[in-house]
């Protein structure tokens, strides 16, 4: 999601309007499902969007059309949430239905509670088991299957063994917001851990790394980085020894394959 000018400030403001309306999990699920309902109907609905977006028209009478369309189909919070955002300038139109997806995502995050390092963890497997199974990978992207059926599938997949937050989450990526599901499983893990003040690293490894390891690992890149660092270990046979972790944009490859490329490209230059 790349947010600029006025779209970045309100999703900023909007973010702050949101702690204090999720100070329950019961709360914030419940308002994370329906401004997630509302985001797809500015998705869906051009006209709408395009008049709740409108620069030309005065805050008061989006608002009004806001509060007359949505009144009794949503809870007061996410009602007082959506006739704030429409009352704001937008960067670009299709924004407010990007900032009001992703205050779905933060309040369904903030669900979790103080199992927000589980759901991370959570996410991080699924994307695991999808990116390694090609089969459901498939299935999860057919465009022939329904979104109910494709949500069943997870269910099935998650059986209980997942946090609710988790499962919300996970059919959420099936909305194609951000393309594949497991693109929209790295964005939440990212907002999951932003949530908690944290940062997330993918740390690729050729052999699992003992506790103290990861301990020491994670208090050096917090350290680098100035954050609690939230590591998220894949064993991957590629690698053959070193360590290469991925956090936001950046890559730290310290890893033997990279030094024989690096020495390669030295002999050939």
């Amino acid at each position: 999601m790349d947010l600029r000018g006025a779209s970045a400030e309100a999703l900023a403001a909007l973010t702050d309007r949101l702690d204090g309306a999720t100070r329950s999990s019961r709360a914030a699920g419940a308002l994370g499902d329906e401004l997630f309902t509302v985001s797809r109907l500015f998705r869906a609905e051009a006209g709408l969007r395009r008049f709740a977006t409108d620069a030309s028209l005065s805050p008061e009478a989006k608002q009004g059309m806001v509060q007359q369309v949505f009144s009794g189909r949503v809870g007061d919070t996410a009602l007082d949430l959506l006739t704030d955002a429409v009352g704001r300038r937008w960067t670009l139109s299709r924004d407010l239905a990007d900032v009001l997806e992703r205050l779905s995502e933060i309040a369904t995050v903030r669900s979790a509670g103080t199992k927000g390092d589980q759901l991370t963890d959570e996410l991080f497997e699924l994307s695991g088991i999808i990116d390694g199974n090609p089969q459901l990978r498939s299935a999860l992207s057919d465009p022939a299957r329904s979104i109910e059926d494709k949500s069943a599938l997870l269910d099935s997949l998650l059986d209980d063994r997942a946090l609710p937050a988790t499962v919300t989450l996970a059919k959420q990526s099936l909305a194609g917001t951000y393309r594949t599901v497991t693109a929209a499983l790295a964005t939440y893990r990212t907002v999951a851990a932003a949530a908690q003040g944290e940062a997330v690293a993918t740390v690729r490894v050729a052999r699992p790394l003992s506790a103290g390891d990861q301990k020491r690992l994670a208090d050096i890149l917090g350290r680098q980085y100035a954050t609690t660092v939230h590591l998220n270990v894949v064993v991957d046979p590629e690698v053959l020894g070193g360590v290469r972790v991925e956090i936001g944009d950046e890559v730290i490859d310290g890893t033997i394959a990279s030094r024989l490329d690096d020495a390669r490209r030295g002999l050939v230059g």
